[in-house]
């Protein structure tokens, strides 16, 4: 009896079970690109956070530390994105509305909420697809086994006498289908789940900052307003 590789049963398939094949392993690549990008990316959003609040809180002037960021903000990110928008805002709103720190704190957090919401919408970017991966797989993958399996038997029924050996090839032949389509979806909502709880947490890091710079500017509207 010859034994027949993966590759052989591939090409032996039916088109459509080629189609649903080099489907899921497109799908598969592209979720695993995702997948290498994504953690790059937050894993730098992660080093950028305590990078810049380590010079946060080590006691630099709030105006000098602008002016750092100012000079790069074609580039920031993260907490030093909120930090840019927060600061800013503040600023024109102190020189303009000094006598009213209720309204220059109002504004101040707008800006930076804004600010936090575009950051945390650019690391989910593509986690969306990662989930479509995930749920649709395996179906694509089921549906290439039920028309493999009957095809195989739409085969065996036109033969007068039929055999094991004739009918494997063509249940194994469909059963790959839903074997590619876990491999396909299993990472992805490993990946997904663990990307998505490193964007939660980075979102609880710049909500944190957020409120910590809040209050310190709080202070700083009402002190000047008391004077």
């Amino acid at each position: 009896m010859t034994e027949l590789s993966i590759l052989d049963l591939f090409l032996q398939a039916s088109l459509l079970g080629k189609v649903v094949v080099i489907i899921l392993m497109c799908m598969s690549v592209a979720s695993w690109t995702m997948i290498i990008k994504r953690s790059q990316v937050l894993s730098r959003a992660k080093s950028n956070v305590e990078r810049f609040e380590d010079r946060f809180w080590s006691g630099v002037d709030l105006s000098q530390l602008y002016q750092e960021v100012e000079a790069r903000k074609d580039s920031l990110t993260g907490t030093e994105q909120i930090f840019h928008a927060g600061f800013k805002e503040f600023a024109r709103l102190h020189r303009n509305n000094g006598k009213a720190p209720e309204a220059v704190m109002e504004g101040t957090g707008r800006a930076m909420r804004v600010a936090m919401s575009r950051e945390v919408e650019e690391l989910e970017t593509n986690l969306p697809f990662l989930a479509t991966v995930g749920s649709i797989s395996p179906y694509i993958g089921l549906f290439g086994t039920v028309w493999g399996v009957m095809h195989a038997f739409i085969a065996l029924g036109a033969v007068k006498q039929a055999t094991l050996a004739m009918v494997a090839p063509g249940i194994a032949e469909s059963l790959i289908a839903t074997a590619i389509g876990l491999f396909a979806a299993i990472p992805a909502v490993i990946f997904f789940n663990k990307l998505t709880n490193q964007v939660a947490k980075l979102e609880h890091s710049y909500a944190t900052f957020m409120d910590e710079f809040s209050s310190i500017l709080h202070r700083q509207a009402f002190a000047a307003h008391q004077e």
